[in-house]
């Protein structure tokens, strides 16, 4: 049965309604993408390559463009919202207009999307000085919006701006049973991306990676 043009226009309005007013489909799985398991990612930081950091001349945010657009109006920090949140509901601008956010980082409970940052697990300028000085746009670009990494995650805007550029040298999340899946996730993202470590930073992972009680727990 065919039906008029009258009640395909009002069918289309109630579908657009429901998708508006339903958690975004991208929500699941719940979380970054999962890093690989301890014993793995120990043998992945044997394999790195240890050296002092490059120097910060040069450096630019712009040059690592982000976040990336990838079409019905969403771009990267929103759709990382949509995947780390619980019961996120999305405008049609693809703004989460509510939900809440668990922070890795500190345990905290966030009701607003407003409250969380997108933090790049190693961050720009940390990518900058290990090896992402020498690579084109194409890459940076890539860096700085890695969905399918543990890159990118959605944590309390206190936490991630404590973090700032530091790597685990001089900077571990607070909560320490975040510890071994953040060791995991640096270790991980470094590996991907062939970037370099320092040696207080090597023994820093190794400090968290020690906090994993078995190969694939995440400890979140």
């Amino acid at each position: 049965m065919r039906l008029p043009s009258r009640a395909l226009a009002v069918l289309a309005a109630l579908l657009t309604a429901t998708t508006l007013l339903a958690p975004s489909a991208s929500a699941a799985p719940h979380g970054m993408p999962e890093p690989p398991p301890a014993e793995v990612v120990r043998a992945e930081l044997a394999g790195l390559v240890t050296a002092d950091e490059h120097s910060m001349a040069g450096y630019d945010r712009g040059k690592f463009p982000h976040w990336a657009r990838h079409g019905n109006n969403c771009d990267t920090r929103e759709l990382v919202l949509a995947r780390d949140g619980e019961n996120v509901i999305q405008d049609a601008a693809c703004k989460a207009v509510s939900g809440t956010w668990t922070s890795l980082y500190d345990n905290t409970v966030l009701t607003g999307a407003s409250q969380a940052d997108i933090d790049h697990m190693v961050p720009l300028a940390a990518g900058w000085r290990s090896g992402a000085w020498a690579w084109d746009s194409a890459k940076r670009k890539a860096f700085a919006n890695d969905l399918t990494n543990p890159q990118l995650i959605a944590v309390s805007a206190k936490s991630n701006r404590s973090k700032g550029d530091q790597t685990p040298a001089t900077w571990k999340p607070p909560a320490k049973d975040s510890w071994c899946v953040y060791s995991r996730a640096w270790t991980h993202i470094k590996s991907v991306y062939a970037l370099t470590v320092t040696e207080p930073e090597r023994a820093a992972l190794v400090e968290m990676l020690d906090t994993c009680t078995t190969p694939t727990t995440a400890q979140r």
